[in-house]
């Protein structure tokens, strides 16, 4: 197996976060739910309807999605690097480990604005008409175009630094 973690040689790394308010509504206003639930069978002892569920599953969906969800949704973020060797990508928590773009396998890569929403359906990690989408937030990335004629955008919220690292990395891999 390739140690991908050979070159220590980092020129760009940038972490992004979920941020918006509309988004984070969306995930805390379903939760309220089993919050609401929890405290008025299990706290309060208040039976809820004609055939309530059992505290053990009330507790259960509590657990999962009333404290589960929002920790998941507020640990997740996308990590981007550029490596001597390649870029390298994390959505953490969903990825375990870097997917990595070595430069051989890149054959250009360009600035791109881009509309989330029409082109990706949104952000996250995306699947569209113009390829594979990483993002967060924003509408700003870089597209990688492979060699295979694969195309990957990683949306960033620094984009000229994150250009100017690929640029710099590639010009010391090839030299």
């Amino acid at each position: 197996m390739k140690n991908i973690y050979k070159y220590s040689e980092t020129y760009f790394t940038e972490e992004q976060r979920f941020r918006q308010w509309w988004l984070w509504a969306i995930v805390i206003i379903p939760c309220a739910i089993p919050w609401a639930e929890f405290i008025i069978q299990v706290i309060l002892e208040y039976q809820l309807g004609n055939n309530p569920a059992p505290n053990w599953m009330i507790i259960l969906f509590w657990l999962l999605f009333g404290i589960g969800l929002p920790i998941f949704f507020y640990s997740t973020r996308l990590i981007t690097q550029v490596k001597k060797d390649g870029i390298y990508l994390r959505f953490f928590p969903l990825h375990l480990k870097f997917k990595f773009y070595p430069y051989d396998e890149i054959e250009k890569f360009e600035v791109r604005t881009y509309r989330p929403i029409y082109e990706y359906g949104g952000w996250g990690i995306r699947y569209g008409f113009g390829g594979m989408a990483y993002n967060v937030y924003g509408n700003k990335g870089i597209q990688l175009i492979l060699k295979s004629k694969k195309k990957i955008l990683i949306g960033t919220q620094n984009l000229n630094e994150f250009y100017q690292a690929i640029v710099k990395a590639q010009s010391k891999t090839n030299t």
